[in-house]
């Protein structure tokens, strides 16, 4: 059983005996214990001290147990109260557990449940901790218009967007499937002289060849059958505004030609017309093929790609950049928890390790649609491993994380060397270590005590002196 030391409890008792056998049994396993006999004591307690659990009696001398439950609920929100009583009824315990009692014992106290009780309101205590710093986060990170991140390469990709946004220049983003490569280009021009004007966005891959150059240059009625009218390009409606052309390696040989004389000259000819028209646009173009295959096998024109690639931005994939996922997951929980009303405030650390080991070839929009569906299956505060898709519980661990349980080894070995890797992983930060590991601080040391992990080992063969 996992005790928790340093673990601030408060028995209010007002039974000398019973108070001093709880304090007897809690402190040897590292429990802090304070007693207070009467509701007045443990007020004043609870406000200066700010215990992690109360374990509270509902019979007391001068307060009814509930009125003071709802009293601490008030004055320490995140303190676990745990409602303990000889005189037990189902009407009172659906009242304790309704006014935001953590558990029920009742006396006398079985000593396995006591300690299980208090081992799960560590895990509480570190699920809200984690929660408090993933909310902080939300306020401690770079932003971009509607992206968020932690990680360097994010950062540094915020900055040139900022710096190329300002000028005209045409700008080619790459990127996989999923990584936001919409989400830089609207940053371009929500951040571009040009954003008071249009924003015009035409996925080359989801249109027909026989349909592109239309949906490009407008045509003209009775241009072609179904043309029952008029109707403007994209590059006429992007005139004073932004064009992105979305995944312009899909677009055919033929009409790459054309596009390359309308940036040139800035006018092009609609379908079935003979009169020119002129539009002032700023060109963003995206892609997610690989530009050298795409040159060689002149899938991609050269002299187009040099005319769209004036400046050249490159999103990394989400598992080049896993210190952005707790808070990219947390950004999406909020979102949807709003939006679908839901009381959804955090993830469990189990699923976070889910999510942390995942490849996500889908990069951001996976996840995001993951903490979508997980939103609104969970019947629980927490996401928890289980609202996670299957495939991804049932996923073999990335290897770059190293979280795959080596075989042969004793339940003590696998525990020890999780440790030392979450430890080297975090550089030997031991408070993002627990964090990561999903357990209260205290719990962690006391394990790196038993493991002998509470200096960093030495390599073998490293000086000693």
């Amino acid at each position: 059983m996992t005790t928790v030391n340093s673990m601030r409890v408060l028995v209010v008792d007002d039974e000398p005996d019973a108070a001093e056998a709880l304090t007897l049994l809690l402190k040897p396993g590292g429990f802090d214990v304070r007693v207070a006999a009467t509701g007045d004591t443990a007020r004043s307690v609870v406000t200066a001290w700010r215990p992690h659990v109360v374990l509270l009696d509902l019979m007391l001398p001068d307060v009814d147990g509930l009125d003071l439950l709802r009293d601490f609920r008030a004055a320490a929100p995140d303190t676990q109260v745990v409602m303990v009583t000889g005189y037990g009824s189902v009407p009172k315990v659906v009242e304790a557990m309704n006014g935001g009692a953590f558990g029920f014992i009742e006396k006398p106290i079985d000593t396995m449940l006591l300690l299980a009780v208090l081992d799960k309101a560590s895990e509480k205590l570190a699920l809200a901790a984690e929660n408090r710093r993933l909310r902080s986060a939300l306020h401690d990170h770079a932003t971009l218009d509607d992206m968020v991140a932690r990680s360097d390469k994010m950062k540094q990709l915020f900055t040139l967007v900022r710096k190329v946004a300002p000028s005209d220049a045409s700008v080619l983003i790459l990127g996989e499937h999923g990584t936001g490569k919409e989400l830089v280009a609207s940053a371009l021009h929500q951040n571009s002289k040009r954003a008071r004007g249009p924003f015009i966005k035409i996925n080359c891959a989801a249109i027909p060849s026989e349909l592109i150059e239309s949906e490009l240059f407008g045509h003209k009625r009775g241009s072609f059958t179904g043309a029952l009218a008029d109707r403007p390009g994209v590059l006429e409606l992007a005139d004073g505004g932004s064009l992105l052309l979305d995944e312009i390696g899909e677009m055919p040989a033929a009409l790459q030609a054309k596009l390359l004389r309308v940036l040139q000259e800035r006018e092009f000819t609609p379908v079935g017309s003979t009169r020119p028209i002129k539009s002032d646009f700023r060109l963003i173009c995206a892609t997610n093929v690989n530009l050298d295959a795409a040159l060689a096998d002149k899938t991609l024109r050269q002299d187009l790609y040099f005319r769209i690639n004036t400046f050249t931005l490159s999103i990394p994939a989400l598992r080049e950049r896993t210190t952005d996922i707790p808070l990219l997951a947390q950004y999406f929980l909020e979102k949807y928890a709003a939006r679908h009303q839901r009381e959804v405030t955090g993830i469990h650390p189990d699923a976070m390790r889910v999510l942390q080991r995942h490849r996500w070839p889908g990069n951001v929009r996976e996840l995001e649609h993951v903490l979508e569906r997980a939103v609104i299956v969970t019947t629980e505060a927490q996401v928890q491993a289980a609202d996670l898709p299957t495939a991804l519980r049932d996923a073999e661990p990335d290897p770059d994380h190293g979280d795959g349980i080596p075989a042969h080894h004793t339940l003590e070995e696998i525990e020890r060397m999780a440790i030392l890797r979450t430890l080297e992983r975090t550089h030997w930060n031991k408070r993002a270590a627990a964090t990561i590991l999903g357990v209260y601080r205290p719990t962690l040391y006391s394990k790196l005590k038993k493991h002998n992990l509470l200096t960093r080992p030495v390599p073998a063969g490293a000086p000693t002196s």
